[in-house]
């Protein structure tokens, strides 16, 4: 699994299977860890997700709790849980692949590769099960990256996750 630190900090929701994301702009998501207790308990991290309705320039969020799932080499899978009035809420998500985007040939020196990160989520109460591309830049991956992300979910064994990849799309930034 990719290293918490790795994994800290904020990525932008570029494309989503999840169609409430398609009225909706500027999707991120901020992973902070938190400490451990002194029980040694499983590793957590607190979730933020920002985003804009299409239209609008108020600034919604929803927040929770990511708790590393056991037995499941600790990063790979999370157990989310809502906090405030969403305490009720609980969602369960994996990372199905990560890494950092090939820099382009002929680029400048300095410039970097993006990294990227690929969300399973479960189906909820709330929301039918899905898949996310996350970005660390706002402007997302070439389009050729994220083409070879899509012809690798559709390669998938799992054919929930072959069948989510026909429907991803695009959102706005």
């Amino acid at each position: 699994p990719p290293p918490l630190t790795w994994l800290a900090g904020p990525w932008h929701v570029t494309h989503s299977t999840l169609s409430m994301w398609k009225s909706k702009r500027n999707v991120r998501i901020t992973y902070t860890p938190l400490a451990s207790d002194s029980t040694g308990g499983p590793v957590r991290v607190d979730d933020l997700v920002e985003y804009q309705t299409s239209g609008s320039d108020k600034v919604k969020s929803v927040h929770g709790v990511d708790t590393a799932e056991a037995g499941t080499n600790e990063g790979w899978a999370w157990n989310w849980r809502g906090k405030g009035w969403l305490v009720i809420a609980t969602s369960r998500w994996e990372t199905l692949g990560y890494g950092t985007e090939a820099v382009e040939e002929g680029s400048e020196p300095q410039n970097t590769g993006t990294d990227w990160v690929v969300t399973f989520f479960s189906k909820t109460l709330f929301t039918p099960a899905g898949v996310d591309i996350y970005s660390r830049k706002k402007e997302g991956l070439r389009a050729e990256t994220v083409e070879k992300i899509k012809e690798a979910l559709k390669g998938s064994e799992d054919d929930g996750v072959a069948k989510l990849a026909e429907t991803l799309f695009e959102i706005e930034q």
